[in-house]
């Protein structure tokens, strides 16, 4: 991993370096050894931020497993907004923070479709976030 993937990883939440990690070990536990996929897995939520709690998380899961009302009628709660706001947006930010970090673009791009994969390193990432 080049220095600027380091820096970036050692920046995020611990709990996001924690949930990186159980990825990337449930790649390489499925096979895996292609290195673009395998640092996407350790940054491809390097877009969240410590506001996300596990309150959000759980509105946001709910809210793509049954309607976007459960996020509507959340928002107006505390935090809320920030948190729903800043996980819907999460794969775009940790895209364009691995473009700043020097991440090939294929890197990027599994990064920016994590939650719609186009590929079959992109599905197999799918698997192991969702897995994690």
């Amino acid at each position: 991993m080049a220095p600027a993937q380091a820096a970036l990883f050692d920046g995020m939440p611990a709990a996001e370096q924690r949930h990186g990690l159980d990825v990337v070990a449930d790649l390489r536990a499925g096979g895996s050894t292609d290195r673009e996929l395998l640092i996407a897995g350790l940054l491809h939520d390097c877009g969240k931020d410590p506001r996300v709690r596990l309150v959000h998380r759980v509105a946001w899961s709910l809210g793509q497993r049954y309607g976007t009302w459960i996020w509507q009628a959340s928002r107006h709660m505390p935090t809320f907004r920030t948190g729903l706001a800043i996980l819907r947006d999460h794969t775009e930010r940790s895209a364009e923070l691995a473009l700043a970090a020097c991440c090939t673009a294929r890197t990027i791009e599994l990064i920016r479709n994590q939650e719609a994969p186009t590929d079959d390193a992109g599905r197999l990432l799918l698997a192991a976030d969702e897995a994690n």
